[in-house]
């Protein structure tokens, strides 16, 4: 995740070079994952007819920006999946179980970055691999950029938002249980929701 290169408006006979935003410079720096003002969560069609929403409560991550050289950016999350809230414990209780994400034994589902660009304007998208379970597989996730603020308390904020769609079976998560109507208890389609406010570490004296 990072605060990806502007597209440079340089005539084609011009020096292949892009100016560097000051604004976007100075937020270069490795930064923390806020995770009580962020949120990773999912949505996914239940009984061919509503959608149930969750999302977990424990992650942790950090961000690594270059606003100078984008390419430079990173991002690494992980995340705690005994902590999955779909808001019905017995719910829960079964994602958290072999049917589904198996907790025991894969306790933690991480994302790490591998490239990022810019779709225009604030618009973004970052690739990386995602590991559910003991499978790892590629993820692109577009994001918009929120901004940069210092809050309250003197802290350097960034902000991200996005989402991507996933099938869950190509990690492995393939319980379903038919309908007497047709169709299945839960789609294979799952959309991931992300909602990043990360603090700008102190500079290394």
């Amino acid at each position: 995740m990072a605060l990806f290169n502007r597209k440079s408006t340089a005539t084609p006979s011009a020096p292949a070079t892009v100016a560097v935003d000051p604004a976007l410079a100075a937020l270069t720096g490795e930064y923390a994952i806020d995770p009580a003002h962020s949120s990773i969560g999912f949505t996914v069609r239940h009984a061919m007819v509503t959608n149930v929403r969750g999302s977990f409560g424990e992650h942790e991550g950090s961000l690594t920006l270059d606003g100078a050289d984008p390419k430079n950016s990173a991002a690494s999350i992980d995340v705690k999946i005994a902590s999955v809230d779909t808001g019905i414990a017995d719910r829960d209780g079964h994602l958290v179980s072999g049917d589904f994400f198996d907790a025991e034994k894969f306790p933690v589902m991480t994302f790490r970055s591998t490239q990022a660009e810019q779709l225009g304007g604030d618009k973004y998208r970052i690739t990386g691999d995602l590991t559910i379970k003991d499978v790892t597989r590629p993820l692109a996730i577009d994001l918009e950029f929120n901004g940069s603020a210092t809050d309250v308390y003197g802290n350097e904020r960034v902000g991200f938002e996005g989402s991507a769609d996933i099938l869950r079976s190509d990690w492995g998560l393939t319980w379903n249980a038919a309908l007497e109507t047709g169709g299945v208890m839960v789609s294979d389609k799952v959309k991931l929701n992300f909602d990043i406010s990360a603090i700008k570490a102190a500079p290394q004296a």
